[in-house]
This record gives structure tokens, sequence and C-alpha cells, in this order.
């Protein structure tokens, strides 16, 4: 249910097993940073999802883990590692899970108790070996708002995403033309979609991230859907810069936006 996303098949070796991916891996450290934003788009206009308001969140957390493998090296001496965000097969919300930081719920998204699900997944796998956390249980209960509210169906049941037909998907990875079918069915959502986890009760939690760098650029926040028809790709560079935005790339975003219209 992966649609073009093939990358999705390969190396399914070395998604069970860290120690291929570094040598002598002994231990898998999961971490959550935050992104939930204190500020958000118009509500009359072209949507984009809240992962991407601020800086490429992968530049800015391989930073952080870098900083951390510095610390754990220069705390306890020898210790090699590898962090991870993104960038290998491997399984971030499995690990994830397995380390206690939340449960997998219906939309397939790791929620947590406190503070919901608006976080970023990232690992730092080393040799050396830890104490190690339990997995917690799940707390979905009988809620289905995230498989009633998805407006694609993507959610097919409980717990399975069909990823061919996500939002998030045809907006961001497809890159051909989106299937004429799905047209009114994205409700404005022209990068990404955060409606499977905007109606669930656990991100009554959320709390407003501190990172700097996710903080949206104002330009973004005020742009009406005339403005996203109407913006050039200089305009794109401008505002986007180092943005998640650019994985669609402007044609990308122009298609999405042309769809919507």
């Amino acid at each position: 249910m992966n649609g073009q996303m093939a990358y999705m098949e390969n190396n399914f070796d070395k998604r069970l097993n860290p120690t291929l991916l570094v040598d002598d891996a002994k231990s898998v450290i999961s971490l959550l940073l935050n992104y939930y934003p204190s500020e958000f788009q118009n509500t009359d206009t072209y949507k984009i999802s809240k992962y991407a308001y601020g800086q490429d969140y992968h530049f800015v957390i391989k930073d952080k883990l870098n900083e951390l493998l510095a610390s754990i090296q220069s705390t306890i001496g020898e210790v090699s590692g590898r962090a991870f965000v993104d960038s290998a097969p491997i399984l971030d919300k499995a690990w994830a899970a397995k380390s206690g930081l939340g449960w997998i719920g219906k939309n397939s998204n790791l929620i947590t108790q406190k503070v919901g699900s608006f976080y970023f997944i990232a690992e730092l796998i080393i040799d050396l070996e830890l104490e190690y956390d339990n997995s917690t249980t799940d707390h979905c209960g009988t809620c289905t708002s995230c498989i009633d509210a998805c407006p694609t169906q993507a959610i097919i049941g409980p717990y399975i995403v069909d990823g061919s037909k996500c939002i998030s998907y045809f907006t961001i990875e497809l890159k051909e033309n989106i299937p004429n079918e799905m047209k009114g069915t994205f409700n404005d959502w022209a990068f990404g979609c955060d409606v499977c986890q905007d109606v669930c009760p656990w991100n009554k939690f959320s709390k407003q991230h501190n990172e700097p760098l996710f903080n949206p650029n104002p330009e973004m926040l005020s742009m009406s859907k005339k403005d996203w028809k109407e913006i050039t790709e200089e305009t794109f560079n401008s505002v986007f810069k180092n943005s998640p935005l650019k994985r669609a790339k402007f044609n990308g975003l122009k298609r999405n936006i042309n769809f919507l219209d």
C-alpha cells in the first residue's frame, strides 16, 4: 500500500536488524521532538501540514543527535554510533513504541498520553548496552475519530493506513498528476495533511514547541488563497528556503494548488 514509494520495499533486512546499519549495535535510543506550533495559518487558505511550518527537521534534529552522541562519548568514553532522522531504512515508530515513548495508534502514528502525537521521531543506534525501557499499553480504546475523519478514507481499518490513498502521499510523494477521482476530497490541503492528528483526543494535550528553527515564516502564515495561486518561484525559494516544502518543489506545489482550485 505504498503507491509509488518503491524505496519503502527496499532493505527489509536492515529494517529488522539494526546491526546491519551499525556494526556491533547494542541499543536503539529513540527520541521525540515536539513541532506543535504556537501560531497557525489563516483559516481560509490552502493548508500546509504543521510539521512543515519551519525549517526542515532532518537538519535540525541531525545536529541535535550529533551533539547528544558527542556528549555520550565525552561522558562515557569510546562509544560508536550513528544518528538517524528518516535517513535510512529504520522502523522509527516501532522502535519508539518498543521503548515506551508511546503506542502506535489507529491512524498509525505514535501517540503519547501526555502530549499527543505532533512529534518527530529520531534515533541513535550505538554499540553500548543500556538499561532498557519497556513498551506501554494502547490507549485508543473504542475511539475511531481518525478513521471517521480521514478525507480520503486512507485509514482502511484500525492501525492500517493505505499510504497510496493518503493526502500526504498525493501532495508530497506522488510525482505524477493527482488522479481526477480524488478531486474534491482534499479539503484545501496543499502539502501534507494533519486531519487524523487534529481529531485525535490525545492531541488536546499538545504543547507548543520551544525550537526557534521550527517557527514559521510570518509570510507563510498570512498567505491567502490568492497569494498561493500567484506565488512565483522566486517567492517560493525565498519564503520556503530550508523548508520541507522543498521536497514537493515549486512545480509540485503549483500542481497541488491547481488541483484544489
